[in-house]
């Protein structure tokens, strides 16, 4: 499975935001970057952090293949959804209470992917890198063919999105697993084994599976 070259919106100029752009660049996509400040307020940060991407206005996201939104998970109601609209979203966002503080919505039965995917509209939202480091994003890739190749699990209500998000996960050195519907992104949110581990394709889908059947054991 390999992505053809992608135009990518990354929605966040933060350390996981410039981690999956490089990443991105390195990929062979066109990356464009955007925050909620001015393109020109982030131009010479892109230049030098993330060499080979371009710096936009927000607006000018739409159109992208895919949009990556990675921003704190408490400011996520300040997101312009407008810009979203009709498109694939990543969803990168994890919720850390003490970090964000207590966010009642976050703490009931569903995923927080399904509560983002509520907020922000007609998006085709994708659960995936959210379990791995920025750090280790661009370090621990490999080729196809490596026996030690990690794991990314994606999650998500529609399957035209899921294909096209595992072609783009594979594009930038990582076997995309399955995960299931969006519900599913539970599995793999902070503090889960998922989250707090290193898996290959193998072990992923020996924990997707294993929580599967914990969860119909608990119904």
């Amino acid at each position: 499975m390999t992505s053809q070259p992608l135009t990518i919106g990354v929605l966040g100029a933060g350390r996981v935001g410039t981690a999956v752009a490089r990443q991105a660049v390195r990929a062979g996509h066109a990356v464009k970057i955007a925050t909620g400040r001015p393109a020109e307020d982030i131009r010479l940060l892109t230049e030098v952090i993330v060499p080979g991407a371009t710096a936009v206005d927000r607006q000018d996201l739409r159109g992208a293949d895919l949009i990556i939104v990675a921003v704190p998970l408490h400011k996520y109601r300040s997101i312009d959804t407008a810009v979203l609209q009709g498109h694939v979203v990543i969803d990168t966002m994890n919720y850390w209470a003490p970090v964000d503080g207590l966010m009642e919505e976050f703490d009931g039965a569903r995923s927080t992917s399904e509560v983002i995917e509520e907020f922000m509209g007609q998006v085709r939202l994708v659960k995936t890198l959210n379990h791995i480091g920025y750090g280790d994003l661009e370090v621990d890739s490999h080729a196809a063919d490596d026996p030690n190749r990690r794991a990314l699990a994606i999650a998500s209500d529609h399957e035209d999105a899921k294909a096209l998000v595992a072609g783009f996960v594979d594009s930038l050195g990582y076997d995309a697993v399955d995960a299931g519907p969006l519900a599913a992104g539970r599995s793999f949110e902070n503090g889960t084994e998922i989250f707090n581990g290193r898996h290959t394709a193998v072990q992923m889908r020996a924990l997707l599976a294993a929580e599967c059947q914990r969860v119909f054991a608990d119904a």
